[in-house]
């Protein structure tokens, strides 16, 4: 009763904000927009270059220096100007025409640019050849502009890391509050669209490394179902959860970018398995939400008073919006730990030596145990903060036939899917399963490391379900997320939910590079 009397109060203060974020375009049109980001009747892609690294400059290098940029292409002005002359002449791509991307340093760039991880042991090391998502990102006439700093070998390195870290790019910040965290590992992509730096970045995630970020950033963040997505030329940490994806300022250019590097890649046989890409630009709908059976995971709610009233209110949007909502779905919180720590790091072991041979085969490092050398030989640069503890592990296992790997990953696809996820889908007949992604974001820490309160990213990361985050206001200044889970291959029906409720709200705010989080002093006595 007392849950029921709380939605109803919520209710009628969400009517309000819905009132005024809904009067806008028609209810299913995507609104036409200028943006200095994107090539059009008005913006060259040489001036939407221009602006992000004039961006880049002013708040990545200097003011308030955010070390979201790990590397710039030296090149990115001279694609700009050949994509230019192509405009002219009347040809345009797609809508990613002479659109400035940044993308994760664990993609491999056959170009200019290294292909790190974050990592010393690579630095200066340049990629064979593209990845298969960046020919795709060519393809479409995007300007690749630079790199994004990550948490150093996308946070598989120790058991005490702070996120956002690494030893060639330093601590990524957050633009709401430079004393905060990024969150990991895609911290770079999402700080560098969070602070208008580009539009549109590309992050991986292993379990959390779009979403979370993404949360925290106050930007989309979307994981594609594992296979939706090449994997190719990505440094590996697991074959069974690894996947890039959108992160961006809008749903729409979530849909976007997601049009332009899904498909089949004959390099990742997990992409055979995937029915052909939908039209995600024109799946988004502002009318989306009504009729959709939206369930809510309780269990995965914070338990952070401000934050999860937050989410009430936007749980109480959904229902506004015409969703039939579910509250709540039996998804228990599921400790995934042992059994999802094993399969990452047996197949660390395995993967990474073969990404190596293909795409560095000119680094000073061929396997785990190099690489554990080199940062032993370089510890005041690699190890100042934290160790390797997760690399220790992982050299310890044995190989993919190991009898403790198989009765890992068992379990967790037994539990994630079968007994989790599409339980609960086909239970309810859900769309999609809605939840905090996470809290606020946390200091920075080089001491203790990070000091997250959990999330909801391990039950579809482990189950290579697709996640999307949207933003759905600010906890005393800072971004917290909306997550909505699907079915395997559901993306574009989230991205329509997703873009229904961002329509509907307009929470999202932008950052103002504060100092420090803008918390009020006590007051004494």
């Amino acid at each position: 009763m007392r849950r029921r009397r709380f939605f109803e109060s919520v209710g009628f203060l969400a009517a309000g904000l819905l009132s005024k974020g809904a009067s806008a375009a028609s209810p299913t049109s995507v609104p036409a927009r200028h943006s200095p980001f994107i090539p059009d009747g008005e913006t060259s892609a040489t001036q939407a270059v221009r602006h992000s690294l004039g961006r880049i400059e002013a708040i990545d290098r200097r003011g308030p220096r955010l070390r979201s940029m790990i590397e710039l292409n030296p090149d990115a002005m001279r694609i700009a100007t050949a994509l230019d002359a192509e405009r002219r002449e009347g040809k345009r791509r797609s809508l990613l025409h002479g659109v400035p991307v940044v993308i994760k340093d664990n993609i491999a760039t056959g170009d200019k640019m290294a292909t790190t991880a974050g990592s010393l042991a690579l630095d200066g090391v340049r990629a064979t050849r593209d990845a298969d998502l960046v020919r795709r990102l060519r393809e479409a006439g995007a300007v690749i502009i630079g790199k994004t700093n990550l948490s150093e070998w996308a946070n598989i390195r120790s058991t005490r890391a702070t996120s956002g870290w690494s030893a060639r790019g330093g601590v990524t910040r957050n633009p709401y509050a430079l004393d905060r965290n990024t969150s990991g590992s895609s911290s770079g992509s999402a700080a560098a669209v969070a602070a208008g730096l580009v539009a549109m970045a590309i992050g991986t995630e292993t379990d959390g490394s779009i979403v979370s970020p993404a949360s925290i950033c106050g930007v989309v963040g979307l994981k594609p179902t594992v296979g939706r997505v090449s994997r190719d030329g990505i440094i590996p940490i697991s074959h069974t959860q690894d996947t890039p994806g959108p992160i961006s300022r809008s749903v729409h250019d979530a849909a976007l970018l997601l049009s332009a590097i899904a498909g089949t890649d004959r390099r990742d046989p997990h992409t055979s398995a995937a029915p052909t890409p939908d039209d995600y630009v024109r799946a988004l709908n502002k009318d989306a939400m009504k009729g959709a059976r939206i369930g809510v995971a309780r269990e995965f709610f914070t338990g952070h008073d401000e934050v999860d009233r937050q989410i009430e209110l936007a749980i109480a949007q959904l229902r506004l919006l015409g969703a039939d909502v579910i509250d709540p779905v039996d998804l228990p919180r599921v400790n995934y730990d042992k059994e999802e720590l094993s399969v990452l790091l047996h197949e660390f072991k395995y993967d990474l030596p073969l990404w190596l041979e293909t795409f560095a085969p000119h680094a000073q490092v061929r396997n785990l145990a190099d690489v554990m050398a080199f940062n032993n030989a370089h510890r005041n640069l690699e190890q100042p903060y934290f160790g390797q503890e997760l690399f220790t592990q992982a050299e310890a296992l044995g190989d993919l036939d190991s009898d403790a790997y198989k009765h890992a990953l068992a379990s967790c696809r037994t539990q994630s899917r079968d007994e989790g996820l599409d339980r609960v889908f086909v239970q309810h007949g859900l769309d999609a399963i809605v939840a905090p992604t996470g809290g606020t974001a946390w200091l920075t820490d080089f001491i203790n490391g990070d000091s997250s309160n959990g999330g909801f990213s391990t039950p579809a990361a482990v189950a290579g379900y697709p996640h999307l985050t949207v933003p759905a206001g600010q906890v005393r200044g800072l971004p917290v997320g909306l997550s909505f889970v699907g079915p395997a291959w559901s993306e574009a029906r989230l991205l329509a939910l997703g873009y229904a409720f961002e329509q509907a709200t307009q929470w999202r705010r932008e950052p103002q590079f504060l100092a420090r989080s803008n918390v009020p002093p006590l007051v004494s006595d």
